[in-house]
């Protein structure tokens, strides 16, 4: 089964957090909320630096997804 590269994500025991899940590796689940983000890979020390670059375009392509999402029911 194929899924979208984002996919959005919420919970009734956090009623506040708006969460965004990146399907594609390196895998995450960001809280739009507070900004925290759980990678759900696990990465070498060579790989962390590669993330450490990758990672600030990979949360604003989150925070885009979820803007456009939103403003889709906006229309």
């Amino acid at each position: 089964m194929e899924f979208p590269k984002f996919l959005l994500g919420d919970n009734t025991d956090y009623p506040t957090a708006i969460f965004v899940v990146h399907t594609e590796y390196p895998r995450f689940i960001i809280n739009l909320e507070n900004d925290e983000v759980e990678w759900l890979e696990d990465f070498s020390p060579a790989d962390e630096k590669d993330l450490e670059e990758e990672a600030e375009s990979l949360i604003e392509a989150a925070t885009a997804f979820y803007d456009r999402e939103i403003s889709r029911y906006e229309d």
